[in-house]
């Protein structure tokens, strides 16, 4: 791995899921050439990437949203659908 994937993993790893256009003019590389890496990245497996629609001032912003492949959020806290509590009865089967 070349030193600008390892910007790119350390920059998501410490900043959290970022756009294209932002993690090129934070890391100083062209979106292009970021875009590249990040197609390595994502072959494999490293990142997770998305096509993304944004709407800033009532303009239309299209790119990439980037993140780690492993940075999965936190599980919603509280009961879980489809859990059910284990019943007190007991079945006796006669012969």
């Amino acid at each position: 791995m070349d030193e600008m994937n390892d910007a790119i993993i350390k920059y998501l790893k410490d900043n959290g899921e970022q756009f294209d256009k932002d993690l090129a003019e934070v890391l100083h590389i062209p979106v292009e050439e970021l875009r590249k890496k990040v197609a390595e990245l994502s072959a494999q497996g490293d990142i997770i990437c998305c096509k993304v629609t944004r709407y800033l001032e009532g303009k239309k912003i299209e790119g990439l949203s980037c993140r780690l492949s492993c940075d999965l959020p936190m599980p919603a806290r509280g009961r879980k659908a489809g859990t059910k509590k284990a019943s007190s009865a007991t079945i006796f089967l006669l012969d």
